[in-house]
């Protein structure tokens, strides 16, 4: 698949491929080996879980984010089999928490596994079941929340992490560009569908500032939206 960029005014007609390499490079320079995240997709792929993991430069940067806001609560909506729990986990101090919401009890299983095999079992806590059923159910509020699951529901989770989030907390929000489909209005992709529906919230929404990013990588071409809820 090929793709169009431009600088200085000369279009460049730059293969997918490239950006599945560049990722690769710069994870090479910019990781040490970790065989602890190597595993956790290893693990992940034999037990046939989707590869729809963050990408190592992804999960690095959550991490980089979460040390920056100097979270010590981090929620996660969507483990999957727990590789970017675990890099979220990286950056909590001694005494920080992280509560990540799981629909699927087999992803579940998987993911404590990998959470126990990473050392971050003390600091992780996993709870199975649909999160718009266990989002109500959690104590106290969180400074940093990342949003990774059914997108249909993205607009519902956030009104319930806007009542769990403290003043000043982080929101992300991944995979809202969706290869660019996210400006078909007349899409019957429901990830589509319920990605507008959940930008057409933030454009009402009095209550979090935030913008877009998009990227391109090994995960192809998507984006996330950052979020910092308002200080009353």
């Amino acid at each position: 698949m090929m793709t169009r960029g431009y600088s200085k005014g000369v279009v460049m007609v730059v293969s997918i491929d490239v950006w599945t390499e560049v990722d690769q490079y710069y994870t090479s320079k910019l990781q040490k080996p970790d065989s602890i995240m190597e595993s956790v997709l290893k693990e992940n792929s034999e037990a046939g879980l989707p590869a729809i993991d963050v990408s190592p430069n992804q999960g690095k940067f959550l991490s980089l984010l979460a040390e920056l806001k100097g979270a010590k609560r981090i929620l996660e909506i969507g483990t999957l089999g727990g590789y970017s729990t675990i890099w979220l986990a990286r950056s909590l101090p001694e005494d920080g928490r992280l509560v990540t919401l799981e629909y699927s009890e087999k992803h579940a299983m998987i993911a404590a596994q990998n959470i126990r095999h990473a050392g971050m079992e003390e600091k992780v806590e996993i709870k199975v079941g649909a999160a718009l059923d266990t989002l109500p159910s959690l104590e106290g509020t969180f400074d940093f929340i990342f949003i990774d699951a059914d997108k249909q529901n993205n607009a519902n989770y956030l009104k319930l992490a806007l009542q769990l989030a403290e003043p000043g907390g982080v929101i992300i929000t991944d995979n809202v560009v969706r290869a660019g489909r996210v400006i078909d209005e007349n899409s019957e992709d429901e990830s589509v569908k319920g990605v507008r529906t959940f930008a057409e919230m933030l454009s009402q929404e009095d209550r979090i500032d935030s913008t877009v990013v998009q990227t391109v990588g090994s995960k192809g071409y998507d984006g996330f939206i950052l979020g910092i809820v308002k200080k009353s």
